[in-house]
């Protein structure tokens, strides 16, 4: 009696790690399946939005890919299911490629834009191409004509002001700085007392209003990522 519970007992513990055995298997392969589901999925998305969204792709790709590394393990190598995951893995690096081209073409467009955008905010308050790109030594302004440049670009800026963005205001800010700095190289080469004084008069208008506009284009900032977040 106790060898025949025994031999239940064994039969029935070799049935229950079969089983066992089976459910990971099984699982593995559902975890392989998911993984070749995701690529594919991913291969549907319209270029556009993939590469929109491509760094949280790339994150899940990662996650599901370790996923089913792991479950190949389990299925002990399975020549199928390795060739599966390889194929995937390929088609991947495929739209990996495509996707990170697409990335790249768009930070490219919208880089020049903002180039383009900046260089028409720079023609209209210091004259077209007298500032060009990163160059803010303003190395055109002499003492001749520096009081003009102050008084072009404060009327400019006072009769658009409504118009700058929060991010325009910024260079307009850098522009600022860099030709007071010029100012100072200026004043050494026989900038006269009187232009200087005019100069000193437009910067005082200049100040209260410049920071006004700011502080205003931040709120409006604020207001509008609240109501994204809403």
């Amino acid at each position: 009696m106790k060898k025949l519970n025994l031999a239940a007992v064994v039969a029935l513990s070799a049935l229950a790690l079969t089983s066992c055995k089976d459910e990971s298997k099984m699982k593995a392969e559902q975890k392989v399946d998911q993984y070749v589901s995701f690529v594919d999925s991913v291969n549907n998305v319209a270029a556009e939005e993939r590469a929109a969204n491509w760094a949280a792709i790339q994150h899940e790709y990662e996650v599901m890919t370790a996923k089913a590394d792991s479950s190949l393990a389990v299925l002990e190598n399975d020549a199928k299911t390795s060739e599966k995951i390889q194929e995937a893995k390929a088609k991947y690096e495929g739209i990996k490629t495509q996707a990170e081209e697409t990335v790249k073409a768009q930070a490219d467009k919208a880089q020049a834009a903002v180039a383009t955008g900046a260089n028409k905010v720079a023609d209209a308050l210091f004259g077209a191409n007298n500032v060009k790109g990163d160059d803010k030594s303003f190395a055109w302004v002499n003492k001749d004509n520096i009081l003009k440049v102050y008084q072009d670009f404060y009327e400019n800026f006072k009769t658009n002001r409504d118009s700058y963005s929060r991010e325009e205001l910024d260079m307009i800010k850098a522009w600022y700085e860099a030709l007071d700095a010029r100012k100072n190289t200026v004043e050494k080469e026989g900038l006269s007392s009187k232009d200087n004084m005019k100069i000193a008069e437009i910067k005082l208008k200049f100040a209260p209003m410049f920071k006004w506009d700011r502080l205003t284009a931040k709120g409006e900032e604020n207001e509008e990522a609240k109501k994204s977040a809403n």
